[in-house]
């Protein structure tokens, strides 16, 4: 598990994190997302203990990070593929976090071959590889230790589309053994595909949380009559709730048992009605973040 607790953080006068709250949940993956500038990175450095909180605490799997005894054997962190020493092979870099965690040397080939890393590839310098070839060595330093979490920052940036999908489900995977974890992405489709539950943030707040499902369901109700459709609108305004007539029928704010209820004490028949239709993540996101957006603003 993964807590967030009211974390505030200032540079000088300048508030980039803002009294942010969130739990991500063992057995489930937890989409982090934001526009650039948000707060995601800075967020996530305070979590991992590499940036110290203005105000607020953070813990996982219970603790501080920083108390974590041995951190790399219960938490696996990706914050910059490319923060990688360019002189040494993939092996190497591999090898030395391994001797640190105090994991037997047959653990680097495990995990070698579980990112789909070849021996050829693993035993290049890593300033010849290619951005996915980075990827996936950064996905394979934070499975070494065999942790209980990830907290992995962009880890799709450069895979290609079959990349994608094994990373995919790589961490469905990991998810369904009881890991926690907490993935950036700016990949909206990736993070609709697989993940549980969301965290939206813009200009450093939570601007929405929950569990995906929830968030991509559009309320309300569309409906059709046989053959009266501004009576059945003019009904439901009158009950207090918004509805309009489209090109399909009526879209109305009411739930589907009280639009039910309304049309049939004004004697009004039915031909459709049914829950309206989900929305789609990237839209969720643009609408949330908008006005929030920087662009070319990391943080």
């Amino acid at each position: 598990m993964i807590t967030a607790e009211h974390l505030t953080k200032k540079y000088g006068s300048r508030l980039v994190v803002d009294d942010v709250t969130f739990t991500a949940q063992p057995g489930r993956i937890t989409g982090f997302l934001g526009p650039n500038g948000s707060g995601k990175s800075t967020t996530m450095r305070i979590l991992c203990a590499l940036t110290a909180p203005t105000s607020g605490r953070s813990s996982v799997l219970g603790q501080p990070f920083h108390t974590l005894p041995n951190p790399g054997r219960r938490v696996g962190v990706l914050l910059d593929a490319s923060a990688q020493h360019s002189g040494r092979t993939g092996r190497e870099i591999l090898s030395l976090s391994a001797l640190l965690m105090g994991l037997p040397r047959a653990r680097v080939q495990q995990v070698v071959d579980r990112v789909g890393l070849t021996r050829r590839e693993a035993d290049a310098r890593t300033g010849t590889y290619s951005l996915g070839m980075r990827q996936r060595l950064g996905l394979a330093h934070a499975l070494l230790g065999d942790p209980r979490v990830l907290i992995l920052d962009e880890p799709a940036n450069g895979l290609d589309p079959a990349g994608i999908r094994w990373m995919r489900g790589l961490l469905g995977t990991f998810a369904d053994g009881g890991g926690t974890v907490l993935l950036s992405s700016h990949l909206l489709h990736e993070v609709e595909v697989i993940a549980d539950d969301l965290v939206i943030i813009g200009n450093g707040r939570v601007l929405a949380q929950g569990t995906t499902a929830d968030l991509l369901a559009t309320p309300g109700t569309h409906v059709r009559s046989l053959s009266d459709d501004d009576a059945l609108v003019r009904e439901l305004v009158e009950a207090g709730h918004s509805a309009s007539v489209t090109v399909s029928g009526v879209s109305t704010s009411a739930g589907v048992d009280d639009v039910g209820r309304i049309a049939l004490a004004a004697h009004i028949v039915l031909t459709d009605l049914r829950p309206a239709g989900a929305t789609g993540l990237e839209d969720l996101f643009f609408d949330m973040t908008a006005q929030h957006a920087r662009d070319g603003v990391t943080a």
